[in-house]
């Protein structure tokens, strides 16, 4: 049975996190919970943009969509780095950025 891992929020990314509306929000802690447990989400992918080894989870509801950033791959914890509501059709730059510099303060080292 894989082990649990705690997930740790960087900077304002749980207050941010919980803004989201009540199905957004409810989807991406499915997500998150999946991840924990060692499973892969259902729409994610890559953000080689970010850093090595970040993720993005994607959600799309009603309510609009959002993406979160998270680090899967420490031994420690899973980390999420950004939530947000996506508003274009690319990534603004000032979310990888944040995202860039909350790595950072992870340590962006394996």
């Amino acid at each position: 049975m894989p082990r649990h891992k705690d997930v740790v929020f960087v900077g304002s990314s749980l207050r941010d996190l919980k803004a989201f509306p009540l199905d957004a929000r409810r989807a991406v802690g499915f997500q998150l919970d999946l991840l924990q447990q060692g499973e892969a989400p259902c729409n994610w992918k890559p953000m080689k943009t970010v850093g090595k080894g970040v993720y993005e989870i994607r959600v799309s509801e009603e309510s609009g969509a959002f993406r979160v950033f998270y680090v899967v791959n420490r031994a420690d914890a899973l980390y999420v780095l950004h939530a947000f509501r996506k508003t274009a059709l690319k990534t603004e730059t000032r979310d990888i950025e944040l995202a860039r510099a909350r790595l950072q303060e992870i340590g962006a080292t394996l």
